[in-house]
């Protein structure tokens, strides 16, 4: 990416970020089209992200400008690679950290093996069902507005595939906590994942940590931070 300089905005730029943890995507468009603005010294342009990253999560985000905005659906569908940690023995209502664990379960009857073997049987094609808290359309509403009202929240199932999900490591410390690395279609949702492999083991599981990699072509290795592109656009300038 830092190759491309000059950019031209205007044209249309595929821009790498690496999204920090707590920023919301839309605080990084935001970011990012303010300072094209002042470079290119505009009231507005054309920018948009080609997938959502949750706060809790870091990495990849690819965000378009210009005429490069028309490639968005097609960045969105390719296949994408994660890394994350899943932590066995506790469920959450979120799947994930953004809420509180709701229910523990036994981990001691767990095994290496048998988490290999779990993870192995996901791989391939499968209906996979989302979080209650996610940005799922419910009459018209997010399902995680409802969710978070405390109202109940009807979701389908959806067909996903899983290409790859490989262990990387295991630690059993206070947690049974579970590294992996996993590529799959567009739609999947890892906090899903980690709460059927908890399934999968007789236990119950959660997202702890999630770092997206890659989409399609693109790999967060080539990415940069919103002050560095700044940086790029304006040197040392304030």
């Amino acid at each position: 990416m830092i190759g491309l300089n000059p950019f031209d905005f205007k044209e249309g730029e595929v821009l790498l970020f690496d999204k920090a943890l707590g920023d919301s995507s839309f605080a990084v468009v935001n970011r990012a089209r303010g300072i094209i603005k002042r470079k290119l010294k505009v009231k507005n342009i054309k920018v948009g992200h080609a997938g959502t990253l949750d706060p809790l999560a870091t990495g990849l985000l690819v965000i378009c400008t210009g005429k490069k905005t028309k490639t968005i659906t097609s960045i969105q569908d390719a296949e994408k690679e994660y890394t994350g940690t899943i932590t066995l023995g506790g469920t959450t209502p979120s799947y994930d950290l953004e809420s509180e664990i709701d229910q523990t379960f036994p981990t001691e009857h767990i095994t290496e093996e048998m988490i290999r073997e779990a993870a192995e049987s996901f791989i391939g094609v499968y209906d996979q069902m989302p979080p209650i808290f996610s940005a799922k359309q419910v009459d018209g509403k997010r399902a995680y507005e409802l969710a978070r009202k405390g109202k109940e929240v009807k979701l389908n199932p959806k067909r996903i595939t899983i290409r790859e999900f490989e262990i990387t490591e295991i630690r059993n410390n206070e947690n049974l906590e579970v590294d992996f690395r996993v590529s799959c279609s567009k739609g999947t949702y890892i906090r899903s994942l980690a709460h059927d492999l908890g399934k999968a083991l007789n236990s119950g599981g959660h997202l702890s940590a999630l770092r997206r990699t890659r989409i399609g072509k693109y790999s967060v290795e080539d990415a940069i931070t919103t002050a560095q592109f700044q940086f790029l656009l304006f040197g040392d300038e304030s």
